[in-house]
């Protein structure tokens, strides 16, 4: 046996492995075959990858019959290029030296899940993997009913990972279709269950009502004959959505960030003064949602953040809020009596 060949069996036989090479990941591969191997792609730098070094350790006890590996992504940049490794922690699953699964970011419980469905699947009688594709085809069918429009792509309506989802996502934004997405390079079972659930090899996929309306060709053939308006569910007007959202709780904060975590100084210290209150308030991050953003400054007439609404009605920025606690008129106002 070669040094390489000699030192990944070695290696192997260790509870969770390090490799330090593309050919001692290539070796591994092989030796492994028959088995679950889990490629933990970390950065030394990363105090998240440390936290789910840890978890994988814990698996490692459960699962004697998983391979478990460490990859410093940044140090085998070869490996990590070929499988498209853009962030870390990313886990890889193998099994008979194929890629069947994914998990991009630190997920501890859905890692668990997937480890222990894929340990599983290898010793299960066909009657058993009958019931696991039974629970796919359930998985799918609700992923596919989760929303009334649904459009299952390669990345992210922000951030389209191929030219084909890209064009999708510009149709339907141009007719201002509302939809929900699936990114299906975050989920490798569903990326192949998919296909074959709705009998249709290609992504972009999109369904309404949980029926497949088809991929980019039969889209833009819908859009061509003016069929894709009448089939697909409209997104509010900017305007019916900031009412409705402005008027979501009594007492409503526009902010940079959440409750639990404010991304600006000025919206840190609004949510100190909301909280020294004890009135109920509910919050809604502006970063996430760039339309929402810009078009509430017109709606309001308010150039900045953060914004509070009460009973759906501007009651100013930081230091309108802040004059309010001196004079001693906040309460009163956040309560609705004034």
């Amino acid at each position: 046996m070669a040094a390489g060949a000699a030192g990944a069996a070695e290696a192997a036989a260790a509870a969770v492995v390090e490799v330090r090479s593309a050919g001692q990941f290539e070796e591994l591969l092989r030796l492994k075959a028959k088995s679950l191997l889990v490629i933990h792609f970390w950065a030394p730098w990363a105090p998240q990858c440390a936290q789910m070094n840890d978890v994988m350790a814990e698996l490692a006890k459960e699962h004697r019959e998983v391979s478990f590996v460490k990859l410093e992504a940044e140090a085998v940049p070869e490996v990590s290029e070929k499988y498209e490794i853009i962030s870390v922690p990313t886990f890889l699953f193998f099994k008979n030296s194929q890629k069947i699964d994914r998990l991009d970011g630190a997920h501890a419980p859905e890692l668990t899940k997937k480890v222990q469905r894929h340990a599983s699947s290898g010793s299960f009688p066909p009657s058993a993997n009958e019931h696991l594709k039974e629970d796919l085809n359930l998985r799918l069918k609700k992923l596919t009913h989760a929303a009334p429009c649904m459009l299952f792509m390669k990345g992210t309506p922000q951030e389209p990972r191929c030219g084909f989802s890209k064009q999708m996502v510009e149709i339907l934004h141009k007719h201002n279709i509302q939809f929900s997405s699936f990114d299906i390079f975050s989920d490798e079972e569903v990326r192949q269950g998919l296909k074959t659930y709705s009998n249709w090899p290609t992504y972009p996929q999109l369904y309404v009502s949980g029926e497949l309306i088809g991929g980019l060709d039969i889209i833009k053939e819908l859009e061509a004959s003016e069929e894709l308006d009448t089939i697909c569910p409209k997104a509010p007007k900017l305007e019916e959505r900031l009412k409705v959202l402005t008027n979501k709780a009594s007492v409503m904060l526009f902010m940079k960030g959440n409750k639990q975590e404010a991304k600006c100084g000025f919206s840190k210290q609004i949510l100190e003064i909301l909280n020294s209150t004890g009135v109920e308030y509910e919050t809604f991050d502006i970063l996430e949602d760039e339309e929402v953003r810009q078009g509430l400054k017109a709606y309001s007439n308010w150039p900045t953040y953060p914004q509070l609404y009460v009973k759906g009605e501007l009651v100013g920025g930081l230091d309108i809020v802040k004059e309010l606690k001196e004079n001693g008129e906040l309460l009163p106002i956040l309560r609705g009596e004034n």
